[in-house]
């Protein structure tokens, strides 16, 4: 079976506390599906052992690799004592706050479900997920969805499809739990605005949606790697009609009205970076 592994973005990141059991920050989040993806081919196999493989060769194939633990849980979970072969054709950067791993693990979810019978629901897949990693749930659901406690608790929004993004990641990756260990929340004096944001993705208003949408890791990210300042300056002189940081970063995603300005944008932050993209909300 061959299962594509999409991306997202973050069109609002807001952080509103931690849980007190665990510590995990408790977040208040739009998640948007892009069409940039991972495809994934998985095939059952005699041997009960899982077998991974890749195009990128600094992608690890062990236990380190999310669809590496999705494959594990799930076997565990339902006793499946055959084996699982996954090769992954990686197009999505790591560590770049767009969900490659997280999106992969749950596309070995999803996979592993129809190849060997299971009829596990939705509902319960996400729930499977969530012990994967916290963007998990999200991406076996996709789409555009509000997405709160620390990112399990997810709903669907009205879908903002169709609209033209553009993005860039600088040649470094950033690590999700050193930014989100570095955020005070004292400091923290202006929350985003999630439901303006929701209000206009329901009237289809791109230029709305961008003047409002914030996300509160930037604080921390961009004060750690002021490259990407400098990325987010030179999209707005490309003619975006909004940019901001994806997830904990450090890619920089903005919005464009039509793909004459895009591929401008595209053509010239090309120039500078390797990892830049021309894509579409799904």
């Amino acid at each position: 079976m061959r299962i594509k592994a999409y991306g997202k973005i973050n069109i609002a990141l807001d952080v509103i506390g931690k849980r007190k059991e665990d510590g995990y920050h408790l977040l208040k989040m739009i998640m948007q599906t892009i069409d940039l993806y991972d495809s994934l081919d998985i095939k059952p196999i005699r041997e009960d052992k899982i077998i991974i493989k890749c195009n990128k060769p600094y992608v690890p194939t062990d236990e380190r690799n999310l669809a590496y633990k999705a494959a594990k849980l799930f076997k565990e979970t339902y006793n499946i004592n055959k084996g699982v072969f996954i090769n992954i054709e990686k197009n999505i950067p790591m560590s770049a706050g767009l969900a490659g791993g997280s999106t992969d693990a749950a596309a070995v979810l999803k996979g592993m479900n129809k190849i060997f019978d299971m009829n596990i629901d939705e509902h319960k897949l996400m729930e499977l997920g969530v012990k994967i990693g916290a963007d998990v749930p999200y991406c076996i659901k996709g789409g555009t969805a509000l997405c709160e406690g620390i990112g399990e608790v997810i709903t669907p929004l009205k879908s903002f499809k169709d609209n033209i993004v553009v993005l860039v990641k600088p040649p470094f990756g950033v690590s999700t739990k050193e930014v989100y260990g570095d955020l005070d929340l004292n400091k923290v004096f202006k929350h985003v605005e999630v439901e303006k944001i929701i209000d206009y993705i329901d009237k289809d208003d791109l230029k709305g949606v961008c003047e409002n949408m914030k996300n509160i890791l930037e604080n921390v990210t961009l004060r750690n790697y002021p490259t990407i300042r400098g990325i987010k300056k030179n999209m707005w002189i490309n003619g975006s009609v909004g940019v901001m940081m994806s997830g904990s970063g450090p890619t920089v995603f903005a919005f464009f009205e039509d793909m004459v300005k895009a591929q401008r944008c595209y053509d010239n932050m090309k120039k500078k970076y390797k990892d830049v993209f021309i894509t579409r909300t799904i």
